[in-house]
């Protein structure tokens, strides 16, 4: 149910976000006009590359045999949103590209389903290439015995429920093993790095079944995995950011794309970042290529002028001086007569020879069941919950944030722990930490009862809301506060120098340190000091009002 209803606030974000570039394009176009516009909606890991050729075709005004000027209008969006929405037909673009054809199947089935034909024709073409691999930093990859030894999931694994960690290895100092991927439902890396969690446990390559999916020690054994996530989270551009920005004390690897190590060490080696180098893993396991496909719909708002256009832009992007771009951007060529060059070498922690086994793409029905054998083996989250309720909350504020903030808790799972506090003149504990399976119904009506009044203790609420759990948060659970204020702080007994003070003091612990994500609701509030404290944990600032909430909470509840 709650996986439901986030769904459903996902697609209403995209629909807002893509109608102008998406909707409406085929009724409109492609009729016999002047131009024919082919809409494509991209995987964003591809951007760097695809922004400038789509200027250049466009500026050299390519035309359909009808006379009509080709227009390509690309919209960068994640790979599953993508699919969920085109198949509500919340969105209608000409041209799916997402970042791999793992969620084919799922997204074919899915429109089969409700539409009785087929979205796609035949099989689509491959774009560019680039392994999904596990990026770790060199020197822990060589204490685990890189490049002699082949390393997988089984490492991962016993690393994640290690109580020695590093020290196992030698590195005491490096304290715990720390990993990071996506959300499998709605982010393609997070989604390949469950399916090789579950072949990695079925001990297969193939032919992955639902029946494997019962069995309890692989359920286990993607437990064991999980155990060590630092955090969720929507995009896997975020994951590199976080990670080559923060170190190896935030995170000792993630799920990553081979192409943003490439363009990380291509950083490093023009002295651009100061951190350690990077390798990619490639799993001995087996591993899925991110194959960017791109596949004209086979849909009735996309007309036949449209998917001859579509086709002529196809032909563009394949040829070789556009492939061979690619490589600039750490892609490797779909045409596999093209030779790998640098950026694509060891000297940049990757390996071209690699990977040697690759997984074979389940059914629908075994996508589906590993992304819910997810839901129930992923870490679950301790939260604590902070909202404004000052004076200044009043009118439309406060009714749209006491309803968003209801709905979020309901995307939340039962083996969540959630407390929640309210600041205004006074700091109320609305809830202590405890299982949200225990107070699901009362906690929502009651935060949809708060109101507002007084003045602003907002630091006061921080920092009583982080000692909290500090104190009662469990170490082995993903620990976070939300905070969502619409001022400046007006009334506190501690000074925001304090409140840095308190929470820079859990460095030590890293990427598992408590995260903060802050709201800065409205045009009054100080998105500087929200955007210092969220920042200070490894956490993200977002900015909203009383008609983006919404969204804003349905996105932060990715990270969990």
């Amino acid at each position: 149910m709650a996986h439901k209803k986030f769904t459903g606030l996902i697609l209403l974000v995209l629909t807002f976000i893509l109608l102008p570039g998406c909707g409406g394009a085929g009724p409109r176009l492609g009729l016999g006009g002047q131009t024919v516009t082919v809409s494509i909606v991209y995987g964003s890991e591809k951007q760097e590359w695809l922004e400038p050729l789509v200027q250049e075709y466009n500026n050299a005004q390519h035309k359909t045999e009808q006379g009509s000027t080709i227009v390509i209008e690309a919209t960068p969006m994640g790979s599953i949103e993508s699919m969920e929405a085109i198949i509500a037909q919340q969105i209608q673009p000409t041209v799916w590209s997402p970042a791999s054809s793992v969620y084919l199947p799922v997204g074919a089935e899915e429109w089969r389903n409700k539409h009785a034909s087929e979205l796609i024709e035949g099989n689509p073409n491959d774009l560019v290439l680039s392994p999904v691999v596990i990026a770790m930093w060199q020197p822990m990859a060589e204490a685990l015995g890189w490049p002699k030894e082949p390393i997988g999931w089984t490492d991962i694994a016993e690393l994640a429920v290690s109580e020695e960690g590093w020290t196992t290895y030698g590195y005491p100092e490096w304290g715990q093993f720390k990993f990071g991927h996506t959300h499998p439902g709605f982010s393609n890396s997070g989604l390949v790095a469950v399916l090789a969690e579950a072949y990695a446990g079925a001990g297969k390559q193939r032919d992955l079944t639902t029946e494997d999916l019962g069995d309890p020690a692989l359920r286990d054994f993607m437990a064991q995995v999980e155990s060590s996530i630092i955090h969720y989270g929507t995009s896997t551009g975020f994951f590199g950011q976080r990670m080559f920005e923060r170190g190896p004390s935030y995170l000792s690897a993630a799920v990553l794309y081979e192409n943003l190590i490439v363009a990380q060490e291509n950083k490093r080696l023009q002295g651009e970042s100061a951190q350690l180098p990077v390798v990619a893993i490639y799993p001995k396991e087996g591993t899925f290529w991110a194959n960017h496909p791109y596949a004209i719909l086979n849909v009735p708002w996309v007309s036949e002028e449209q998917k001859t256009a579509a086709k002529d832009f196809e032909t563009f992007l394949l040829a070789n001086a556009q492939q061979q771009r690619a490589m600039q951007y750490g892609f490797r060529p779909a045409d596999p007569s093209i030779p790998l060059t640098a950026p694509l070498d060891a000297r940049r922690g990757v390996d071209p020879n690699q990977p040697q086994t690759v997984l074979e793409v389940p059914a629908a029905e075994v996508i589906r069941n590993v992304q819910t054998l997810w839901r129930q083996v992923k870490k679950p989250v301790d939260l604590v919950l902070v909202i404004d309720t000052s004076g200044s909350m009043s009118g439309e504020k406060i009714t749209a944030a006491r309803n968003s903030l209801a709905q979020f808790i309901n995307l939340l799972d039962n083996r969540d722990r959630v407390q929640v506090i309210t600041f205004s003149s006074e700091v109320n504990n609305l809830t202590p930490l405890s299982p949200l399976a225990d107070k699901r119904e009362d906690l929502t009506r009651r935060v949809s009862a708060i109101i507002e009044q007084g003045d602003t203790r907002l630091y006061d609420a921080a920092l009583i809301a982080y000692n909290d759990l500090q104190t009662n948060g469990a170490p082995k659970h993903i620990r976070a506060v939300v905070i969502l204020s619409d001022g400046e702080d007006t009334a506190s007994t501690h000074a925001l120098a304090e409140v840095m003070a308190a929470m820079g003091n859990a460095g030590g612990e890293g990427g598992h340190a408590i995260k903060l994500f802050t709201i800065a609701y409205g045009n009054d509030a100080n998105t500087d000091i929200l955007r210092q404290i969220a920042e200070l944990t490894g956490g993200k600032q977002f900015k909203g009002d009383p008609s983006t909430i919404n969204q804003i909470y349905a996105e932060i509840a990715l990270f969990f």
